[in-house]
């Protein structure tokens, strides 16, 4: 369920482009800083835009650079990071440790269990440092177990689960005055992102019998028009408290992703979808 809040590029300026990879850049480097280069290998999208948001709302001194990378080793590359980014590296990791444990323990891969124990020191350093965003994210993925595949099965409960868990992250200081709205919009997006994953998984669950927790709310095939509106209305929630926000820098960036970003891996997946439906129409003719 990670992987969705990115920038759509062919929408942004060159400037605004720019300045979304410098970003990323700086948080990837930061990543490696703190965390080495296992931490550098758990970069995702989400961060980049809690890093963007938390840097507009609270406009923290910024320091920026240049530099060549093993991913970009012929032409240096723009960065920028603030206490923002490092907040963004830190939640990056944590979070990465739990996806493994939880495919883990869903899967029983082995792979992600060995790369869990890579992160298994640096992620217990952490626990220390946000115990409040940590106790929410064990809470959380472990709550979601039991709405997804436990005797009480329920997308909106699993959805509001994941939600709260989001939330707490996008609040780097809980006694902050922007706290609630900023609260207020990683529930909204995470409650968008849940319900998002279990569409685009929907129709391959349902062709190989896994659970999936729609299967509450709908007997058969869903349909795209019904999975729009749903998911229409609650990314309302997250825009609204963004909106509310007294963001200025970079809003450009934020409203592509909000608007028009997360809803790439959707459309990308219903367009795969339809191309095999169309190949199997023909087959049959």
């Amino acid at each position: 369920m990670f992987g969705y809040i990115t920038a759509a590029p062919e929408l942004l300026s060159d400037d605004a482009r720019s300045r979304y990879g410098a970003c990323y850049c700086g948080l990837c480097r930061r990543l490696q800083k703190r965390q080495g280069l296992f931490g550098r290998m758990t970069l995702s999208y989400d961060m980049t835009f809690l890093v963007l948001v938390l840097s507009s709302l609270y406009e923290p001194e910024e320091k920026t650079g240049s530099a060549r990378c093993p991913v970009h080793p012929m032409h240096k590359r723009p960065f920028f990071y603030n206490k923002f980014t490092d907040y963004g590296a830190d939640l990056n990791l944590m979070l990465a440790y739990y996806d493994c444990m939880d495919d883990w323990e869903d899967e029983k891969s082995l792979s992600r269990l060995l790369f869990a124990k890579t992160l298994k020191r640096r992620f217990s350093r952490l626990v220390s440092q946000y115990p409040r965003q940590a106790r929410v994210m064990e809470e959380s993925l472990r709550e979601l177990h039991r709405y997804e595949d436990g005797p009480e099965v329920s997308a909106d409960r699993a959805a509001d689960v994941f939600g709260n868990l989001m939330g707490e992250l996008f609040v780097p200081d809980e006694g902050d005055h922007w706290a609630p709205a900023l609260r207020a919009m990683g529930q909204g997006l995470g409650r968008f992102i849940y319900i998002m994953d279990a569409c685009i998984d929907y129709h391959k669950d349902e062709k190989r019998g896994r659970p999936n927790p729609l299967r509450t709310v709908t007997s058969g095939a869903r349909s795209r028009a019904e999975d729009m509106d749903l998911l229409t209305m609650l990314l309302s929630d997250a825009t609204r408290a963004f909106e509310y926000l007294p963001l200025e820098q970079d809003l450009d960036i934020m409203r592509n992703i909000l608007y028009s970003g997360v809803w790439q891996q959707y459309n990308r997946a219903f367009r795969k979808r339809d191309g095999a439906d169309g190949q199997q129409e023909q087959e049959k003719e």
